[in-house]
């Protein structure tokens, strides 16, 4: 997952937002109101499912709270909601979509990573734009009507074809994987390897050194 540094505002800690589980933390109980997190609270903790719903919820917050940010703050939203969508992308396309494919077949799977392919696209044109400027909420809010559309798909195609063809263990395993994968990910859009897995375990780990590297630098330079 990300390494972001957490960031307080008005004394309330904005992230990291999950447990080294891969949970979302108990200490931010204003999150815990998305439908997704009860369905998430019902399997166990590890379980690829679980993890995927709990994030798809966070991202969910990020969008509504850039709406009503402005100026630095927007800034960091953005930069949390695009280190989180890059991560976790990255790690379904390595972990879940291949056995997403053996589960719910090639035509599922090579739709959503054909969706997340564009989604890495625009992820990477919103990054070059000023988080203020007018072309940037035009080009957010279309991003987010296709990210969430993305994520519906999972939710009611993918995730229910994970569950009813693979074992609890397996989903544990996956889980656990994905996590790995997150920790290991780019933390920035790379529209060249995105939805294609044989691509993500190909670059992904030369592009997350330069992203990590890339994000400490920027993270000493606001010291």
């Amino acid at each position: 997952m990300p390494d972001l540094t957490a960031v307080t505002r008005s004394k309330k800690v904005i992230c990291p937002y999950f447990t080294k589980d891969g949970v979302m933390s108990a200490q931010y109980p204003e999150m815990d109101d998305d439908p997704r997190r009860d369905k998430a609270a019902g399997k166990e903790k590890d379980d690829v499912v679980a993890i995927l719903l709990q994030q798809h919820a966070r991202i969910r917050e990020l969008f509504g709270e850039i709406s009503g940010a402005e100026g630095d703050r927007k800034k960091e939203v953005f930069n949390e909601l695009r280190g989180l969508l890059a991560v976790h992308e990255t790690a379904e396309e390595m972990i879940v979509r291949p056995a997403a494919k053996d589960v719910a077949g090639d035509e599922e799977a090579g739709a959503r990573n054909a969706e997340e392919k564009e989604a890495n696209k625009a992820l990477a044109r919103l990054e070059k734009l000023d988080v203020n400027s007018p072309e940037f909420d035009v080009q957010l809010a279309q991003f987010q009507q296709d990210v969430l559309s993305h994520a519906q798909h999972e939710e009611t195609e993918e995730f229910p074809a994970l569950e009813s063809g693979c074992t609890p263990e397996q989903r544990r395993t996956m889980g656990r994987r994905l996590l790995t994968a997150e920790k290991l990910a780019p933390t920035h859009p790379h529209p060249t390897a995105a939805g294609s897995p044989a691509m993500q375990w190909t670059l992904g780990p030369f592009a997350s050194l330069l992203d990590r590297a890339r994000d400490a630098f920027s993270t000493s330079a606001k010291r």
